[in-house]
């Protein structure tokens, strides 16, 4: 099999089981067990299970460093602002079995070295879609529209509807805040 296959199997099983019972209660040899290998066959991938996290969050954030790389050699126009954020949101999309495990796994988070990378990478997305100029209330709008659609990936899984509709909904309501406060 192709390495990179099963790395990818690896990290399937092991978001898997962490999302089940949970990031401590996960053992290497129940990940083995789960792909029907032997442990020195993940060790051959991966010395520990920090080390197996630690590539799936690279692995689905990898999208979300291209997009930050592409908007800031964009100009900063609302145009750029925008697709930015339809960009996210399909970054967002992709990495969506990665944010449920961080949202159950808070604790865990913060103590690997990847929750204070994911600060920093909305802190960076955040400076790219406003202006250092702007209003207090027209910078809040455009963390606002971040946040609305991190909160469109956790609470509209709640709410009744078609998931594209509720897509696009989510889309048109954070693009509607980052256009308001452009024009303010």
């Amino acid at each position: 099999m192709v390495r990179g296959n099963t790395r990818q199997r690896i990290q399937d099983v092991a978001l898997e089981l962490f999302a089940e019972q949970g990031y401590e209660k996960t053992s290497l040899r129940e990940i083995a067990e789960r792909l029907d290998v032997t442990k020195a066959a993940l060790y051959y991938h991966f010395k520990t299970k920090e080390d197996i996290l630690i590539g799936i969050f690279q692995d689905l954030t990898r999208p979300i460093d291209e997009l930050i790389a592409w908007a800031q050699e964009q100009p900063r126009t609302l145009e750029t602002k925008q697709e930015t954020l339809r960009r996210y949101q399909s970054a967002l999309a992709d990495a969506a079995p990665l944010f449920r495990f961080m949202q159950e796994n808070q604790a865990t988070v913060r103590e690997l070295s990847i929750g204070l990378t994911f600060k920093e990478r909305m802190v960076t997305l955040s400076g790219l879609i406003q202006e250092p100029d702007f209003a207090m209330a027209d910078r809040v709008r455009c963390i606002s529209a971040l946040f609305t659609m991190h909160a469109g990936m956790f609470f509209m899984q709640t709410i009744e509807g078609d998931p594209e509709e509720k897509h696009e909904a989510v889309l048109e309501v954070a693009l509607d805040l980052i256009t308001q406060a452009h024009h303010a």
